[in-house]
This record gives structure tokens, sequence and C-alpha cells, in this order.
């Protein structure tokens, strides 16, 4: 727990006990809800509350008026935290190592890298991913894949927001050297609950693909994507993301499902299938890409 928030819980927990009306709260009861509170540790909050109200059940409505001072303490310090904060401050994210199989254009093993890192602010949400698979094969390279992108959202009412998109992609497997899209538009919240989020998005969208054989284009596309997470019991999550790329010259259409379960502290391990389907991809090359992974993931 930051100082300021301590700070906060603290005054929030003072103005309480100053109340002439919530007085009667048994010492030593207080005092053990004091360092529960002073140390920040919400699942130790809630557990000494609980026992402190089944054996003092006529203080419950002091005791419930407590933690919620301290609750009201560190929403508050979190808006302020939010609103001071500079673009590089506030990130949270994870990174992953492992192995994968790849079928398709390319059958074979290798390592699998990727990094993603989210900002919630106010208004604004910020998500970075990259990622990267690097494959050999009797000691010849059979995939080298690379992909950064960077969304920022804005929300402009508690489920409809505008999204942008920067996307950079190299999979000369794919007979492409470099691609870049660019896109933006509007996007959804159709569901908010406690264990599941699904948003929706699309919108236009500009691609410019540097192709190994034939010549570069460029084109404006349609964009349409879904991102849905789902938290199925403490410690275990599934999240799938479907992107559609829709163009007249060639179109792309992606999805990558996974399952990650909490392992130990900051360490989860995950298993995630990937599938990327071009419509029209240059002579000699599948259209349909598809990699499974398996991965270590440190959070921080």
């Amino acid at each position: 727990m930051t100082l300021s928030i301590r700070i906060l819980a603290m005054l929030s927990v003072c103005a309480v006990a100053a109340s002439p009306a919530l007085a009667e709260l048994p010492a030593p009861v207080r005092a053990m809800l004091d360092t529960a509170i002073a140390s920040g540790n919400e699942a130790d909050i809630a557990t000494v509350a609980k026992i402190a109200k089944a054996s003092n059940p006529a203080d419950a409505a002091e005791i419930d008026a407590l933690v919620a001072a301290h609750s009201q303490a560190v929403a508050q310090a979190a808006l302020a935290r939010k609103q001071e904060a500079g673009f590089f401050d506030d990130w949270h994210g994870s990174g992953e190592l492992g192995g994968s199989i790849a079928t398709g254009n390319t059958k074979s093993t290798g390592l699998s890298a990727g990094l993603t890192l989210t900002k919630e602010g106010i208004k604004w949400r910020h998500r970075f991913r990259a990622a990267a698979d690097y494959l050999r094969s009797d000691g010849v390279t059979t995939r080298n894949q690379w992909l950064a992108s960077y969304e920022p959202n804005y929300n402009l009412s508690e489920h409809l927001y505008i999204f942008g998109l920067a996307m950079y992609e190299k999979d000369r497997f794919q007979g492409f050297d470099n691609r870049v899209t660019a896109s933006g538009g509007l996007g959804y919240r159709v569901i908010d609950s406690a264990p599941l989020t699904l948003d929706v998005k699309a919108g236009p969208a500009w691609r410019r693909t540097n192709w190994i054989l034939e010549p570069d284009s460029s084109e404006l596309e349609g964009l349409a994507g879904a991102d849905l997470v789902w938290h199925i019991a403490p410690g275990i999550d599934f999240s799938d993301n479907a992107q559609a790329l829709i163009g007249s010259d060639n179109s792309t259409y992606s999805n990558t499902a996974s399952l990650t379960a909490k392992l130990n502290g900051a360490l989860s391990a995950r298993f995630s299938f990937g599938a990327q389907h071009e419509s029209s991809p240059p002579p000699g090359t599948k259209k349909t890409d598809t990699i499974t992974r398996a991965t270590l993931v440190y959070g921080f």
C-alpha cells in the first residue's frame, strides 16, 4: 500500500472513531481492526472484520463503517493516482516464454516469447503487445514471425469507447516481409461482470504490405474484432481474441484462445492456440497457419 493510501485510510478511521454514534467497540477489537486496515491487505481486513462481527454482533455497524471508510480512502487514493499519473506511470503486464508447435506452412518446434503491457486511466485505456515465434527444423529456420501492436481506448460512456490501433507484422513464411496496419473506430463492452467481459469493435483500417515475391500493396479495409476474458475460477483465466481485416485484394482472419493457470506468486502457466487465415496469399503459400504454445508467464 502506498503512503498516500495509508494516510487516507488512517484519517478515515480516525474520522469514524470521532463519531459519537460509533464509540462502543471494545479497545482490543478496535486495535485489531486498525492493525489490519493499516496493513492494506484486503483479505486480512475482510477476515478480521468477519471475526470481529461474529464475536461482537452488537458492534457490527461500527465495524462495517470502519471497513467502508477504508475502502473509500483506497478508492479516493487510486483515483488521485490515476489523475496525477504520467503516460509512463502505472503500467502493468506480463512476459511469457516457452515452446511451440506449428502446422500449416511449417511443421516444426521452437521458442515463443511475448510481452503484454496495460494501463488503466480514468478515461484512457492502453494496451501494448509484442510476440515472437522462432522455429528451426533440422538446422533450417522454418518460422520467424514478429508482431507488435499498440491500442489506445478512450471511454465515451460506461460501455462505449473509441479505439485506435497501430500494428506491425513480419512473417516471411506467409509471404510478406513487413506489414503495417493503422485503424480506429468504435468499441462497445457488451458484457461487463465480475467473471466475464466481452468487447466488440469495428472501424476502417489502412494496411500496407511489403510482399516478398509480389509488388507492395496498400489498401483501405474494414476491421472487426472481439476480445473476451473469463475468470473461470480463482487463478484460472480464459481469453479469446478474434480479429478480421477485410479487403478487396486480401483479407486476414485471426483468432487466439488462451488458458492461464496461476502456479505460485507472479508465475503462471499458459496454453494457447492461434490460427491465421489469409484469403489470397502469394502463390505457393498455404492460406491457413496455426500455432500452439505452452509458456510460463511472469506478471508484474
